[in-house]
C-alpha cells in the first residue's frame, strides 16, 4: 500500500489534494462529519454561550479564550466561538488552536481562504471586535480632483497592497451607435486570453485583469441594457484587452454606468474574494467505477479560460449551509496528435471527481441531474506555464484524482515546448480498476516517443505484472532521473496530502531543489 492511512488516500472531504492547503486531514470520531456539524447548528443549541446576544469584544476579552475549553478566534473583525467545532474541523484541534484567543484572519488565509466561515460558523458568533480609535489620514487629493470625472465615472484611485502606481492598470471607453467598447491598458506585455475574466449579468458588468500576483477589476453597474454575448480582443504584445459588448437600444450613453464598490481597484489576488457564476451541467459520464466526468457549460455573457495548473471551486447549498470544494479542470479527453495546440474549448468546464459513498459534497454532487446549476469560481493557483517551457525534462508524479492537474499539463508540453526531452507520469494507484484513462495514456505512450507512463499500484491483484509498493526514495531514485546530467527538470507532485508531503520529502533527500519540485495544493 502507499504510505498514507487508507481513509486518505484521498481523504473523503479532500479531493484532488487540494483541500487544506497542504495540511494533513485528521481522522474524525464517529458522528462528527460535516453533516453531523450542520444538524447540531441547526439544533437550537446555544453556541456561543451569549444566548442569542452579539457583544463588542475587545482584544483583551478574546485573548482570555485561548483554551481547546473556550476558544474564540477572530477572522475579519468578526469573534467566533469555534470551542463546539472543535471536534468537528478535519484539520484537527492543534490547527484550531494556533489563533485561540487571536486574530486568525491571516492563518486562515493561508490555509483555508476558500471556505465559507460566515455559513459554517454562523451560529457561533459571539459580535464585532472593537474598533480603536485611529488618527484620520491626511487628504492626498483636493475635493476638486476627486470629482473630475473619465468619461462620465468617477476615477477611485485604489492601489492597494504595496502595488506599484507605475504597474496599475487603466480603463477608457467609447462607442457607436449599436456597439460599446471599454479599452484596459493593464501595461502588461504577454497578456492572454486566460488572464482575463469577465462575467454580465443585467446590467452588471465586472471584469478582471491578471498582472502576475495582482488583480485589476472593473465593476460597474451600465447605464444602459446589453446583449448577453460580447467579444473580447487582446493585443498581446502591447497588453491592450478590448471588451465589446453589443447596445439593446440604439441610445446614446452619457455615461458608461455607475462604479461598485471594488470598481477600478488592483490588489493582490490572495486579497480579492472569490466570484461566483452559476454553471450548467449538461453531461456526466462515468471513467471509473467511482470517478464521473462532469460537463459544466458557462453562462454566455462569461469570458473564462482556467489557465494550465489551476483549480476552481465549487459552491453548493446543503441542509441550508454553503459549502465550497477545490477541483481542477480537465480536457474532454487526452489529445492523441500534439503537431498542433488543441483547439480550446472555451464554452465549457470539465471536471473529473471521485464520488465517495460517504462525502456529503461529492454526493450532492452525483445526484445533480443534467439542466441543474452549480457555482463555480474564478480560478486559483500559482503554477506557471514558465516553470515547464525553461525545462527539459518534466517529471509527473500523480496519486488517484491527483491526476487531474497533470492532464492539461501534459498537453501544453506535449503540445507547446518543444524543448522537452523527457515527459515521464508515475501515476500511483489502488487497483487496475481505479486508473483514470488508462487506455488514453497508453496510447500517447504509444504515439509520442518523449511520453512515458508508469503505473504503480499499492493493492494489485495476483496477475499485475507491473510495478507495486508505495511511494518511496528508493523507487523514486528509480524513476525520476535526469535525462543528462546537467539537464533542467520540473518534478510536479499531486495527491492526498499525506502523499504529496513525502513525496516532497524524498524528492529534497535525492537532491532535487525546492525550484525543481512543485506540489499542487490549493
Amino acid at each position: 500500500m502507499l504510505n498514507v492511512p487508507p481513509q486518505a488516500f484521498p481523504a473523503p472531504s479532500s479531493q484532488q489534494r487540494a483541500a487544506a492547503g497542504g495540511r494533513a486531514k485528521v481522522p474524525l470520531k464517529p458522528g462528527r462529519s460535516l453533516m453531523d456539524w450542520i444538524r447540531l447548528t441547526k439544533s437550537g443549541k446555544d453556541m456561543t454561550g451569549l444566548k442569542g446576544r452579539l457583544i463588542e469584544v475587545t482584544e483583551d476579552e478574546l485573548a482570555k479564550h485561548n483554551k481547546k475549553e473556550d476558544c474564540w478566534i477572530c477572522i475579519r473583525g468578526f469573534v467566533y466561538n469555534v470551542t463546539p467545532y472543535m471536534e468537528y474541523h478535519p484539520g484537527g484541534e492543534d490547527e484550531l488552536m494556533k489563533a485561540a484567543g487571536t486574530d486568525g484572519t491571516d492563518l486562515f488565509d493561508q490555509v483555508h481562504r476558500w471556505v465559507n466561515y460566515e455559513s459554517m460558523l454562523k451560529e457561533c458568533l459571539v459580535g464585532r471586535m472593537a474598533v480603536k480609535p485611529i488618527a484620520a489620514p491626511k487628504e492626498i487629493t483636493s475635493v476638486c480632483e476627486e470629482k473630475k470625472q473619465l468619461n462620465g465615472m468617477l476615477p477611485e484611485k485604489k492601489v492597494l497592497s504595496g502595488a506599484s502606481k507605475d504597474l496599475t492598470p487603466s480603463y477608457d471607453w467609447f462607442q457607436t451607435d449599436s456597439l460599446i467598447t471599454i479599452v484596459i491598458y493593464t501595461k502588461q506585455k504577454d497578456m492572454n486570453a486566460e488572464l482575463v475574466i469577465l462575467d454580465h449579468e443585467d446590467k452588471r458588468l465586472r471584469g478582471e485583469i491578471i498582472v502576475d500576483d495582482y488583480s485589476y477589476l472593473l465593476e460597474v453597474d451600465l447605464d444602459h441594457a446589453v446583449e448577453e454575448d460580447m467579444a473580447v480582443n487582446i493585443a498581446e504584445k502591447v497588453g491592450k484587452v478590448e471588451i465589446i459588448l453589443k447596445k439593446k437600444d440604439n441610445v446614446h450613453w452619457k455615461i458608461l454606468g455607475q462604479p461598485l464598490e471594488s470598481h477600478n481597484t488592483f490588489m493582490k489576488r490572495t486579497d480579492r474574494g472569490l466570484f461566483y457564476r452559476k454553471c450548467k451541467l449538461v453531461l456526466k459520464t462515468e471513467v471509473t467505477h467511482d470517478t464521473k466526468l462532469f460537463c459544466l457549460l458557462l453562462p454566455e455573457s462569461t469570458h473564462l479560460r482556467v489557465p494550465t495548473g489551476q483549480h476552481v471551486y465549487l459552491k453548493q447549498i446543503i441542509a441550508g449551509t454553503e459549502v465550497v470544494k477545490p477541483y481542477t479542470p480537465v480536457l474532454p479527453f487526452l489529445p492523441l496528435d500534439f503537431k498542433e495546440p488543441s483547439c480550446h474549448d472555451s464554452a465549457h468546464i470539465y471536471l473529473m471527481i471521485k464520488i465517495y459513498s460517504c462525502g456529503l459534497f461529492t454526493q450532492a454532487l452525483d445526484h445533480l441531474q443534467i439542466g441543474d446549476c452549480i457555482s463555480v469560481s474564478n480560478p486559483e493557483g500559482s503554477f506557471k506555464k514558465s516553470q515547464v517551457q525553461t525545462s527539459e525534462d518534466l517529471f509527473l508524479l500523480a496519486a488517484g484524482t491527483g491526476f487531474t492537474p497533470m492532464v492539461k499539463l501534459l498537453n501544453f508540453a506535449l503540445t507547446e515546448v518543444s524543448c522537452l526531452r523527457t515527459v515521464k507520469l508515475i501515476f500511483f494507484n489502488r487497483t487496475e480498476d481505479d486508473i483514470l484513462w488508462r487506455n488514453q495514456l497508453e496510447q500517447l505512450a504509444l504515439k509520442d516517443q518523449r511520453f512515458e507512463i508508469q503505473f504503480i499500484l499499492s493493492q494489485p491483484k495476483k496477475d499485475w505484472v507491473g510495478k507495486q509498493g508505495m511511494i518511496s526514495s528508493s523507487l523514486l531514485s528509480e524513476f525520476v532521473k535526469r535525462s543528462r546530467k546537467d539537464s533542467k527538470v520540473l518534478i510536479c507532485i499531486c495527491g492526498p496530502t499525506p502523499f504529496t508531503e513525502q513525496g516532497v520529502q524524498y524528492l529534497k533527500d535525492l537532491g532535487y531543489s525546492q525550484e525543481e519540485v512543485h506540489p499542487f495544493t490549493a
